[in-house]
């Protein structure tokens, strides 16, 4: 992200142009940390294009070079890494530091567990809060040992030299980093692991594994592994962020006379929800040149602006679609009707409380909004100027960015430093494609 948008706290949106012409968002973020953490765990050297260069997987890059790694910046999304093989990493000299990244920490914790070092991971202040116990507790039926501060949040401190055995582990709430927590402690168990979900939730540990040779059965909601093995050496293309990605989508499906093309967006299965709850509510979205790239499937989007009317969304689009509902929020701000959404719980423990920031948010510009423990009624109307809390919480800033393409007057929204965590150059480019966004005071 440039210097302007890191040294802004606060940005001013306001209605912009019709969202056209052709852009690619960066990187996925999920897809880059497994990169680097696969990769530096390979024997050989694996080649990384597409890398996300925000702070969450610089973060993870960090973490595994003070492991004894080596990662090479080769240019702008391009790292080559030296892998060191399964038990070639070394202990940390300090504390490592996940910044906000939570699937950096979570990864990592299930990953460490299986090192005979001890090491520790810390996080920002967000991260600090985030619950842990979900990965800790099926770790340490694992044979882990791993403390964390008091309500089972970070710091996390891991113990080396344990002896992992493999479980049966059957989730109790559909998350990726849950699953590949447990998979990548896998690796280091004897005998086999496996994991069964409540809901199918994004395959994309699984995936990479398979690429890099490591045997591994799944399929939707199941995965099972052999510890013991080897990984090899491979080139991965990262596709563009679909989570990144989301707010284009809405802003050219929302603001009237737009016509704009994603190139190379993820469109993994497990990810893409949002665009059928966006289809459903009436959105003109098509998929062009679909392709296979490192065994992701990808596409080129074309969003054509439509008219929408709220929907109940279906429950098992959810875990499809979790980190895109801030967005959705924003949709369904500018349909006709009422949206409904449940089964989102989930949403209350990410980096803030979404479903809380989102309803204030929306409800301070003078939409209404019914909240629920596990979502929100979200009643479509005129949206007004006024000001946002986004609580530093990344996807909270851009969605009111969206949303402030359609107010009557400026939104300030506050807060907005932590967009460089998942999506550098947010503001250049928005505002190329369109929306009106700058930062507060100029």
């Amino acid at each position: 992200m440039s210097g302007s948008d890191q040294a802004s706290q606060d940005w001013i949106a306001s209605t912009g142009e019709p969202i056209r012409g052709e852009i690619r968002v960066p990187g996925d973020k999920s897809v880059s940390h497994r990169a680097i953490m696969l990769g530096a765990l390979a024997d050989g050297v694996s080649e990384i294009d597409g890398f996300l260069e925000g702070e969450d997987t610089r973060a993870t890059a960090a973490a595994f070079a003070a492991m004894g790694v080596r990662i090479e910046a080769t240019g702008d999304g391009r790292r080559t890494v030296h892998g060191v093989g399964l038990h070639g990493l070394e202990a940390p000299a300090q504390a490592i530091d996940c910044g906000n990244a939570g699937t950096g920490m979570r990864l990592l914790a299930g990953l460490l567990a299986g090192q005979a070092f001890d090491s520790k991971l810390v996080g920002d202040a967000s991260l600090s809060r985030r619950p842990m116990r979900r990965v800790t507790e099926p770790l340490a039926r694992m044979g882990a040992r791993i403390d964390t501060a008091d309500g089972g949040v970070p710091p996390l401190r891991i113990h080396g030299n344990s002896a992992l055995q493999g479980i049966e582990f059957n989730t109790p709430i559909a998350s990726a980093q849950v699953k590949s927590a447990v998979l990548l402690a896998g690796l280091y168990a004897r005998g086999t692991t496996e994991v069964r979900e409540p809901h199918p939730t994004r395959d994309y540990t699984e995936r990479m594994l398979s690429a890099m040779g490591w045997p591994i059965e799944f399929s939707p909601g199941f995965a099972r592994l052999q510890g013991g093995g080897q990984l090899k050496p491979v080139r991965i293309n990262v596709p563009a962020d679909i989570s990144s990605a989301a707010f284009f989508i809405v802003a050219a499906t929302v603001v009237p006379g737009s016509d704009l093309l994603l190139r190379g967006v993820g469109l993994n299965p497990r990810r893409t929800g949002l665009l059928d709850a966006l289809r459903a509510m009436g959105a003109d979205i098509s998929v062009l040149d679909p392709r296979e790239e490192g065994g992701e499937p990808v596409g080129d989007l074309r969003i054509r602006s439509a008219a929408l009317h709220g929907i109940e969304v279906p429950v098992e689009l959810v875990p499809d679609m979790i980190d895109e509902f801030p967005a959705l929020f924003v949709a369904a701000a500018a349909a006709d009707g009422v949206t409904r959404v449940r089964g989102a719980a989930e949403l209350r423990v990410k980096e803030s409380d979404r479903i809380a920031l989102m309803s204030t948010g929306l409800r301070s510009l003078g939409i209404r909004v019914e909240e629920t423990p596990d979502g929100a009624d979200i009643h479509g109307g005129l949206l007004q100027g006024g000001e946002i809390d986004s609580g530093g919480d990344h996807r909270i800033a851009m969605s009111f960015v969206v949303a402030a393409q359609l107010a009557k007057g400026p939104v300030r929204i506050s807060d907005c430093a932590n967009v460089a965590t998942s999506f550098p150059g947010f503001m250049e480019l928005a505002t190329s494609a369109g929306l009106n966004v700058a930062p507060a005071g100029d």
